[in-house]
């Protein structure tokens, strides 16, 4: 689901309702100390989920004192994200 390519947290897998639940489980545990960025660039197809997942891996890094950014996020996430007003949320890489 998510491999660690060249210092990034690469995301393998279409980012949809029916892989949410893996996703934040594996974004969770990829999470380490220090300034991690989830690369979005493989994502094929998404739908709102994406943008739960998200906010669910930068809740989960707050609290082990991570600093999450985003890379590569698809334009469609990016309108659902201005759509649902957490676009400022999302910090770019």
């Amino acid at each position: 689901m998510i491999e660690r390519e060249a210092g990034r947290l690469v995301i393998k897998v279409p980012m949809v309702m029916a892989n949410a639940r893996g996703l934040l489980e594996a974004g969770r545990s990829a999470l380490q100390p220090g300034e991690q960025v989830f690369d979005l660039a493989q994502v094929d197809d998404a739908d709102s989920s994406a943008v739960a997942v998200m906010l669910g891996w930068l809740r989960v890094a707050a609290r082990s004192r991570s600093t999450l950014k985003f890379a590569h996020i698809p334009a469609g996430v990016r309108s659902l994200a201005e759509l649902y007003g957490v676009a400022e949320l999302l910090p770019l890489a």
